[in-house]
């Protein structure tokens, strides 16, 4: 519940810093509500695009600082945390709340160039990075283990998504310098079960940014596999490529896709209440590097079964065999076997869904979030 703000947290400030306000909109305006709560005055410094209003009408303050979000040029960084430190000065910031790897690189060095101490580091997932198994990838994990321990002070704070995030940094989940949260939290009472669809066919959906290290190409796959053994499963991918992102899959593939008979590409969607309605199971057969994905706890909201990979983050929420099934990432063989399982058993799609919703009824809910984050926020400006 709102709780009445403190000497330590009233009229104090706290300064968001993340590369897209896209992004922020969608996975963290419960923080921005759980900070004025507490009395803060929030400003947010992102790349701003189009989602300004939705978040200054929370009582944020946004100011632009326009980097590229993919781009890791020395001198590019340099210069965009020279300008991220004069903003921090100039709002005279208490606390600084960096979000995602490139948000936490720029925003620690600026808040060293700044003076400011209290820092709180919230990894969201690895991205591609963190999907990597190879030389290069584990080279890389250890290069951000580097990095942002030289960012660190005595004040500095983590947040994850999950547990196994923090063991990448040589960190303990249960150090009380970590805070774990449960994604970006839903808001159950926007996001309800409604009847399922009658079967045949089992409708399957993907919503999620087209990238292939969130295992389009798996899925559809899968459903190839499937059909092709002539079983009634059909697939509806919805979401656009991320141009910033260099996993992006292509247009032309995502058109071709759709070319195929049972598999659909809609294109990016608002109403996520509307395509789980008309859906049986969401399905994200991610590669790897994710946080917690806001897709699934929106599924699970719904009271729709999952079919997602046995990977940090994906396998926080999802139990194999009770909100859905977990298979290994990228072996379109054993999600195929998954997803006709599921069209053979309409019941179990039905009892998986209902555990899905009771599960984030049991810590993944905004207000969940909301809680932890002020917990974290009053300590840390306590000290």
């Amino acid at each position: 519940m709102p709780s009445i703000p403190s000497l330590e947290t009233q009229g104090r400030k706290l300064v968001f810093v993340v590369t897209e306000d896209w992004f922020f909109a969608s996975h963290f305006l419960p923080m921005v509500r759980a900070a004025r709560e507490l009395g803060l005055a929030v400003t947010v410094v992102t790349r701003v695009r189009a989602h300004r209003e939705v978040i200054e009408t929370l009582g944020a303050k946004v100011v632009p600082l326009d980097i590229e979000r993919r781009s890791l040029n020395p001198i590019t960084m340099g210069d965009a945390s020279g300008q991220l430190a004069a903003i921090l000065k100039a709002e005279k910031a208490d606390l600084v709340h960096c979000i995602a790897l490139k948000g936490i690189l720029l925003g620690g060095f600026a808040a060293t160039l700044a003076g400011v101490g209290r820092r709180v580091y919230a990894l969201t997932g690895l991205g591609f990075i963190g999907a990597r198994t190879d030389t290069v990838g584990r080279l890389s994990q250890r290069a951000i283990r580097l990095l942002m321990r030289g960012l660190q002070t005595g004040r500095t704070r983590y947040v994850f998504e999950n547990t196994d995030d923090p063991k990448l940094l040589g960190l303990d989940p249960m150090d009380a310098r970590v805070t774990i949260l449960g994604g970006a939290g839903v808001d159950p009472e926007a996001l309800k079960p409604e009847p399922l669809p009658a079967q045949p066919p089992l409708k399957v959906a993907v919503v999620a940014r087209m990238l292939w290290s969130k295992g389009i190409d798996v899925a559809v796959e899968a459903v190839r596999m499937a059909r092709a053994k002539g079983m009634p499963i059909e697939l509806s991918l919805y979401g656009a490529p991320d141009p910033s992102n260099p996993k992006a899959i292509p247009e032309s593939t995502l058109k071709a896709w759709s070319a195929e008979p049972g598999i659909a590409w809609h294109g990016a969607t608002r109403d996520i209440a509307g395509v789980w309605r008309e859906h049986h199971a969401a399905c994200l057969p991610s590669r790897g590097g994710e946080g917690l994905p806001r897709t699934l706890l929106e599924a699970a909201a719904c009271g729709r079964a999952i079919v997602t990979t046995a990977v940090p983050g994906c396998r926080t929420l999802v139990r194999d065999g009770i909100e859905g099934l977990l298979v290994p990432p990228g072996d379109a063989a054993s999600l195929s076997e998954a997803l006709v399982a599921l069209s053979q058993e309409p019941h179990r799609v039905a009892r998986m869904g209902e555990a899905a919703r009771a599960r984030v009824l049991g810590g993944f809910t905004e207000r969940d979030v909301m809680d932890s984050v002020k917990e974290l926020y009053r300590s840390m400006l306590a000290s």
